[in-house]
């Protein structure tokens, strides 16, 4: 057998055509938590349009819950509106909070993560300043690498939430101050063609999008309600109404954009304060397609969800960050996270399945097995729909506190 799969490369090869091993799974040396096993390498491939509109998405909860609880320094706590963007080391995740201050006014901080396992770098971002809050932050990474952050800012002269902008060359230096950046009314941002504007009341609805050269906001208006509306700038500041772009009962709060197979695809996602979350696609980024159902809670902890970030590398939607609470006035919140990963199973030689309970981090999943004793069996791999095979047997034997790894999946 060896020597006929030698024999069929040696001739691919003369064609001019690799000759690839297929997916495969092996134990690597390391050390998960005893009564568990880790897999890695089942974060999600490319992004998949197909998938997205169908809803068979293999969407599996952090098993950290919460994910980033509010720091313990101060009394109020309550941490929310995530957003993440991609660096060359990895990501820096902008969010709303009283991170363990000693008064409720909500600030902007950020931390950083290369796997989005451990947490570097707290910094208090943007302090409100001229106003009594600062939040609900949607954030971008140009391509010459400066950030730029929509917020809301409260209140603004007619005591309404209206959008702000802060920009940054290097992360550091934020609309020419060195952080934290105290918040002025000359910050909120104008939209030329929204006669509602002025006592638009756009609060935790301000999501910033990047694309050649130009800026979208996307934004709802509670006065205006049930529309998620467009505008366009060339520097970030004065916009331009262009329309709306989805009928919803609920407010946008990320949109991230792909190209697949030389086509644009839109995601935008959405909140309502509520036990829900939702996505709509877009091939255009104007018009997007009904919101579908992406998540709903897990339980008390995560009742009241108040927002959501998208995680993107690259191609790849790897999952989403949400803020999230178990009481109805949203002021004990957290962030948690759940991945779009492929589907592992354990199926031991007496039949008994061992699935996922979570994941830690976009790329690996979490098994729980017996403290006390080796499984011998196989494993089992679908794709992030659930049910594509991508590995069918792979012998194995399960040790508790073992770590593998998926290889040749994506």
């Amino acid at each position: 057998m060896l020597g006929r799969f030698v024999g069929v490369c040696l001739m691919i090869l003369m064609t001019g055509v690799m000759c690839m091993a297929g997916p495969s799974i092996r134990q690597i040396d390391g050390q998960a938590e005893l009564g568990t096993v880790e897999i890695l390498g089942v974060g999600a491939g490319q992004f998949d349009p197909e998938l997205w509109k169908s809803g068979r998405l293999n969407i599996v909860p952090d098993v950290r819950h919460p994910m980033i609880a509010p720091r313990k320094s101060g009394l109020m706590r309550n941490i929310y509106a995530p957003a993440a963007v991609e660096t060359p080391q990895g990501w820096r995740l902008f969010y709303g909070a009283w991170d363990g201050v000693d008064s409720g006014n909500d600030r902007i901080y950020s931390v950083e993560t290369k796997d989005f396992l451990d947490f570097d770098n707290h910094q208090l971002v943007i302090a409100p300043g001229d106003f009594i809050h600062c939040c609900n932050v949607s954030a971008v990474r140009l391509p010459d690498g400066s950030f730029r952050l929509m917020c809301t800012v409260y209140p603004d002269k007619n005591d309404r939430n209206k959008p702000g902008t802060f920009s940054s060359p290097d992360g550091v230096v934020w609309n020419g101050t060195k952080a934290p950046y105290p918040a002025k009314m000359s910050d909120i941002i104008a939209i030329d063609g929204y006669d509602k504007y002025a006592d638009a009341d756009i609060n935790g609805m301000n999501t910033i999008f990047y694309e050649d050269g130009i800026f979208r906001l996307y934004f709802n208006n509670f006065k205006d309600f049930g529309r998620v509306y467009r505008a366009t700038s060339k520097d970030g500041k004065n916009y331009k109404f262009e329309g709306k772009s989805l009928d919803a009962g609920a407010v946008v709060n990320d949109v991230k954009k792909f190209v697949i197979g030389g086509k644009p695809w839109y995601l935008m996602g959405l909140h309502m304060n509520g036990s829900m979350l939702w996505y709509a696609l877009s091939t255009d980024g104007m018009t997007f397609d009904p919101a579908q159902e992406l998540v709903k809670s897990q339980g008390a902890a995560d009742r009241y969800i108040v927002a959501i970030g998208w995680v993107v590398k690259g191609d790849r939607l790897l999952g989403f960050v949400y803020g999230a609470g178990e009481v109805g006035g949203l002021n004990r919140n957290r962030l948690f996270a759940r991945w779009l990963q492929k589907k592992v199973v354990f199926v031991a030689d007496d039949g008994t399945r061992y699935e996922a309970a979570g994941s830690l981090g976009p790329d690996r999943a979490i098994i729980n097995v017996p403290r006390d004793k080796e499984i011998k069996g196989h494993f089992v791999v679908r794709g992030e729909d659930g049910s594509t095979t991508v590995l069918e047997n792979a012998p194995a034997t399960l040790m508790s506190g073992g770590v593998y790894v998926l290889e040749g999946a994506n």
